[in-house]
């Protein structure tokens, strides 16, 4: 079962850094894409930032020029550094990964999987 786990979560005061990870672990073949979602209560879940490769990056308008996405293929995890945080920035941020599983590797089937989410909360 392909699982992922975020870290990094917390409080913080506005304008701090905080840096999410997230690792993918089970039986995968590869990864394709990988991102970053936000969900703040009573509202629906939102796009932070995706990654396919080093170059090919996408962030959402709010967070672009304050938060970096990255990732390290060979350990299957994903980064998010966030710079210059707002108390609008506050919710659970869950991480997104297309993989492609091992028993798929003939077809290069992906499917989307989801980590339980890590709550990021920006307040003085």
């Amino acid at each position: 079962q392909v699982q992922l786990v975020e870290s990094g979560g917390g409080l913080v005061q506005p304008g701090g850094s905080l840096r999410l990870s997230c690792v993918a672990s089970g039986p995968i073949f590869s990864i394709y894409a990988m991102g970053w979602y936000r969900q703040a209560p009573g509202k629906q879940r939102e796009l932070v930032a995706t990654i396919i490769s080093g170059d090919n990056t996408n962030y959402a308008a709010s967070v672009k020029g304050r938060f970096t996405i990255s990732r390290d293929n060979a350990k299957n995890t994903v980064y998010l550094q966030m710079n210059s945080l707002k108390p609008e920035d506050t919710a659970v941020y869950y991480c997104n990964a297309e993989v492609t599983p091992t028993p798929f590797r003939f077809t290069m089937s992906r499917f989307d999987y989801w980590g339980q989410g890590t709550q990021v909360t920006v307040s003085s």
